[in-house]
């Protein structure tokens, strides 16, 4: 296979951890006989520097074009004024928007080897094994009217939450894809006892269940789910909201793993490049230092092979070479040890072979 990948490594420690996770695939590549070739792009606050915009559309038009699309972190202190005109998230609002990726997913699994990393007690978090699936395109973040106005002498600001049935039907659709690939048990996450979208979400999740009867369905309250993330983590398998629920419900999940560096995510459509990155930020308290935690990007790398380039093996090589290397003792700094950057992914590639 040849395939053309975009590399976005963005701000803080995105080009770091991006960097290791093209090596990574380069190994995996080169194992099974494929070509795969990349072009580095700017896009977040160093594209703000240089072009005065986030996302240019000279970067959205090849991201269009490529294959799949890899990720570092966007933002930082230094373009940090929620008021300013530009922000690096409008470039990752754009991409996604522009790409048409309705779905973000992000699987926690916690490591064996790993379970005393986390801050929930061990008997929680060991043999958790859970996919978020967040709505990317609607809701809040999207919705119309949007802005700040005056109002019987008041500064008033409205933010709009919008679903059209078929962007939750799509979503809810694919929940029930993985789910029989899974534990076969979807729970959908919505706040139907006070939100109109909720309702109509809750409506839908339902109808697709009835067409799904070999697949278990629970409807939970968003605040019912934030409190079962952390006290019964395990009894969830597939779980699948919108877009604001999915944005808190998945950065509080990333604390069972025992570090935002370990974890991988995929946004993915319904055709074209899926887009794929790690959920951490762009940690500019440690960007140039070469001690970030890159198994998160090389993660999600292994989604990419998975997800747009559908090379399951290799994506599994991957995977495995990252367990080894835990199991082996491997550890940056976030996870109590002492290896850098390039250390970390030294032994992840060591056993890809």
């Amino acid at each position: 296979m040849d395939a053309n990948i975009i590399v976005l490594g963005g701000d803080g420690i995105g080009p770091e951890v991006t960097a290791e996770a093209v090596r990574v695939l380069e190994a995996a590549a080169r194992r099974g006989g494929h070509r795969l070739r990349f072009s580095e792009r700017l896009m977040g606050g160093c594209s703000i520097d240089r072009h005065g915009t986030a996302l240019t559309d000279e970067v959205l038009a090849a991201c269009k074009s490529s294959d799949a699309v890899l990720l570092g972190a966007v933002g930082g202190p230094r373009w940090d004024d929620p008021a300013a005109r530009v922000r690096p998230e409008q470039g990752l609002l754009g991409l996604r928007k522009g790409l048409g990726v309705f779905a973000n997913l992000r699987p926690i699994r916690v490591h064996p080897r790993l379970v005393d990393a986390s801050p929930v007690k061990a008997d929680r978090v060991a043999g958790v094994d859970i996919v978020v699936i967040r709505e990317l395109t609607g809701g809040l973040y999207f919705g119309q009217p949007k802005g700040r106005d005056r109002k019987d002498g008041h500064e008033r600001a409205v933010d709009t939450l919008e679903y059209q049935d078929f962007e939750v039907r799509r979503v809810v659709e694919l929940a029930f894809r993985l789910a029989a690939g899974r534990r076969k048990k979807v729970t959908s996450v919505d706040k139907a006892n006070v939100l109109e979208s909720s309702r109509l979400w809750r409506q839908i999740a339902t109808e697709v269940g009835r067409a799904n009867p070999g697949i278990a369905l629970d409807h939970m309250l968003v605040d019912t789910a934030s409190m079962r993330l952390v006290t019964s983590p395990r009894s969830l398998d597939v779980v699948v909201t919108e877009n604001m629920f999915g944005d808190i419900l998945t950065d509080e999940a990333s604390v069972l793993a025992g570090s935002m560096g370990m974890l991988p995510s995929a946004s993915i459509g319904e055709s074209g490049p899926g887009l794929y990155e790690p959920i951490h930020g762009s940690a500019p308290d440690i960007a140039g230092k070469g001690i970030a935690n890159p198994l998160g990007a090389i993660l999600s790398a292994a989604m990419l092979l998975r997800h747009s380039l559908h090379l399951e093996q290799e994506a599994r090589w991957i995977e495995q070479a990252v367990d080894d290397a835990i199991e082996a003792g491997a550890r940056t700094a976030d996870l109590g040890g002492s290896l850098s950057t390039r250390a970390m992914a030294d032994e992840v590639l060591e056993r890809i072979g």
